[in-house]
Formats: structure tokens, sequence, C-alpha cells
């Protein structure tokens, strides 16, 4: 491989990380000469990183206009976790054939980072260990295909998820449903796992759900 292809793949692994983590806001401006200037690079495996990311549906670029972050509406938000609701839940099952007692304790103290990062209102933190929590699990399942799908989902689905703090921080009805996924896991009980992660997904991203239905609901009408 050569060496300008090898610096745009980090390039574009970095910067998708960094979306699937919700580091990235919606509509959030990417400025060629600012990024390859942060990651030691030149302007060209940047744009080429960009490119890459607009054709994966993460990013919008309007030549000689702007290149920015994808902001989701309702509806794509909405077919988005349809399709989280079905293919998580299969991650999170497979993944319970593998799991080790060491890997849910470690499941766990990421769970404890994400309460604590709440309560001491640090939503950075908070976001990347949800993600942290999520993908611990999801990875564990060694199914490298469903893997790469999820991850092409949350790579435009995590800026939205940014919004989630903390005006529409996430709620549940009873306990924590990442306490449910983990008694289920030291259980070993798919059906209560597969039902912890979709509930999870529902009521966890509820009032984000409502934000942006009522976002789209007060946007001027297009042109």
């Amino acid at each position: 491989m050569e060496e300008g292809s090898i610096l745009s793949n980090a390039v574009y692994d970095r910067l998708r990380e960094g979306l699937m983590r919700a580091e990235l806001a919606p509509h959030q401006r990417l400025k060629v000469r600012d990024l390859a200037r942060e990651m030691g690079t030149s302007e060209t495996p940047v744009r080429e990183a960009l490119i890459q990311l607009a054709r994966d549906g993460a990013v919008e670029i309007k030549p000689r206009h702007y290149i920015r972050v994808r902001r989701l509406n309702f509806d794509d938000y909405r077919q988005i976790r349809d399709m989280r609701l079905l293919l998580e839940p299969m991650a999170a099952e497979r993944a319970l054939l593998r799991i080790t007692p060491a890997e849910i304790d470690a499941l766990v103290g990421v769970h404890e980072a994400l309460i604590a990062a709440e309560e001491g209102e640090d939503w950075p933190v908070a976001l990347q260990t949800n993600f942290d929590f999520h993908f611990g699990l999801y990875r564990t399942s060694g199914q490298r295909q469903l893997i790469d799908v999820l991850e092409s989902l949350w790579v435009r689905i995590g800026p939205t998820l940014s919004a989630l703090y903390p005006d529409a921080k996430p709620r549940y009805a009873a306990r924590h449903q990442h306490e449910n996924i983990i008694d289920a896991l030291r259980s070993r009980d798919p059906f209560a796992l597969r039902l912890a992660v979709q509930l999870d997904l529902i009521e966890g991203g509820a009032q984000l759900a409502d934000r942006l239905k009522q976002a789209d609901e007060t946007a001027p009408a297009a042109p």
C-alpha cells in the first residue's frame, strides 16, 4: 500500500472513531487545513478521508462552501434506530456465547464510569463511555461483518447522540437497562439480553427522538 493511502486510511479511521463516539456535533464545520495540522499530515489525505466519509453518509460536502458533519432528521434517526433494534440484540446474543466473567466485570466498570460522568455532568465522557459499553459487548461476538454494519450505523448516528446531554438525557422506567444487560450476561439469558438491549435503545433514546421530531416540525420549509 502506498504511503498516501496509508495516511488517508489513518485519517479516515480517526475521524470515523470520533463520529461514532459523538465527539463531533451535527453541522459542525470540518476544515481541511485545521484537520491536517491537528493530525500532522498534508491536506490531501484529509480530503480523501472526508470524501470517503461523505460516501458513508456521515459528512456533507458543498464545494467552495462547507464541509460539515451531517445532521440527521427524525426520519433518518428512526430508520437507523429500527436497524439497530434488530442488529444490536443480535450482536449481544452472539457475544453471550463468547464473553468471559472478566469481560462482564469490565463492562460493569464502564457502566459505573458512565453513571459517574452523568452525575458529574461530564457529557463528553458520558457519551464515550456509552459507546465503550455497547461496543465492548458487541465486539466480543467476533462477528466482523456484523460489527462493520453496526459501526457504519454509529458513524451516521453518533453525532446526533451528542444532543442527548444535558436536555435529552436517557431516562428509564425502572432501573438502567445497562444493569439489566449485565444481569442477563451473568445469568446467560439470551431472551433477557435481547430485550434489555432493545429497551435501552427505545427508553434511552425517547427524549432524543422527541427533540428531533420537534425540530423537524418547527424547521422552516425548504424553498
